[in-house]
């Protein structure tokens, strides 16, 4: 659906709830395609009606409609991928998209009193719509895989998959899982956007993770051999002698494996880091140091300009 849901109604953007419904009310006993067997055109028109009440009837979804942060399939746009609150997390894992589930229950409620109770939507069936939702996860449970018991919108519940190398912004498909379909037409599909929280250690870049790692100034001058923390447990590597600041050292393998690719490699950037305090021990120590061995690290520079 890409018509302004407001024009399909036939509402102006300030109507209330209640004149939402019934002006869907009316057009639908006049759309019903029912009463028009076999007219595509009227059928076409029905179902946007009934997409566009999905969409308005539904007091976030259309808040975010109306701040142009979905689109008019309730689908969000790329420029505006806000969490917010379209689709709000708890401990437990469970998020929702805005309305429960009486909103798509909803539906058969009108077509029974449009139609009677007896008859409901008739002989007419239609899909239903599909939903989306966005999920925070880990940056290691995204990297390494993991499994989350989730609860939707119409509070069932099941175990989510999460595979590993997941990427952020990956899309998980649910099939079935959406809104009821009309007159006993198949449900729609759920899609749960994967966001994926930053990590305090850990940057991916591709399948490679990176990481700035500390080293002291013995550790640089003389070369060490020290633990490094991977996204699969911490490893022993080598920081070769004389080492500097900005010298980067490969880990193979250590990165992110997704699907049948090989994983990437962990890439670690060094950075010598001085003591809090310069004791006298040390100062002398490199003073005497700087009058037997004298360089300018900035000669270079100065060429160049």
């Amino acid at each position: 659906m890409s018509e302004d849901p407001y024009q399909i109604l036939g509402v102006p953007r300030t109507a209330t709830q209640s004149e939402i419904r019934k002006a869907y009310r009316k057009r639908a006993k006049e759309l019903h395609p029912d009463l028009h067997p076999g007219d595509k055109k009227v059928e076409a028109q029905f179902k946007a009606l009934s997409s566009a009440y999905h969409l308005l009837n539904d007091p976030e979804q259309r808040a975010r409609f109306d701040r142009g942060e979905i689109d008019a399939s309730g689908t969000e746009r790329p420029q505006q991928r806000f969490y917010r609150n379209y689709a709000d997390t708890d401990q437990a894992g469970r998020y929702t998209s805005g309305g429960g589930a009486g909103e798509f229950e909803d539906l058969s409620d009108i077509f029974s009193d449009l139609f009677g109770r007896g008859r409901g939507g008739g002989g007419f069936q239609a899909r239903g719509q599909d939903l989306h939702y966005q999920l925070e996860v880990e940056f290691l449970d995204a990297v390494n895989g993991a499994r989350r018991r989730i609860t939707l919108s119409d509070e069932n519940t099941l175990d989510l998959t999460i595979p590993p190398g997941t990427r952020d912004g990956s899309k998980l498909r649910l099939r079935g899982k959406g809104a009821p379909g009309i007159g006993g037409g198949a449900r729609g599909d759920a899609f749960v956007e994967i966001r994926v929280r930053s990590h305090p250690v850990f940057q991916r870049n591709g399948d490679d993770i990176e990481i700035d790692l500390p080293i002291t100034l013995y550790e640089a001058v003389l070369g060490a051999k020290i633990e490094v923390p991977t996204v699969s447990g911490r490893v022993s590597m080598t920081v070769p002698k004389g080492s500097n600041t900005g010298d980067v050292l490969r880990l193979r393998g250590k990165g992110v494996k997704s699907g049948h690719d090989p994983a990437g490699d962990q890439r670690v950037k060094l950075q010598v880091v001085l003591p809090d305090k310069i004791d006298p021990a040390l100062e002398g120590l490199v003073e005497t140091w700087r009058r037997a061995h004298p360089y300018d690290p900035r000669e270079a520079l100065r060429r160049a300009s």
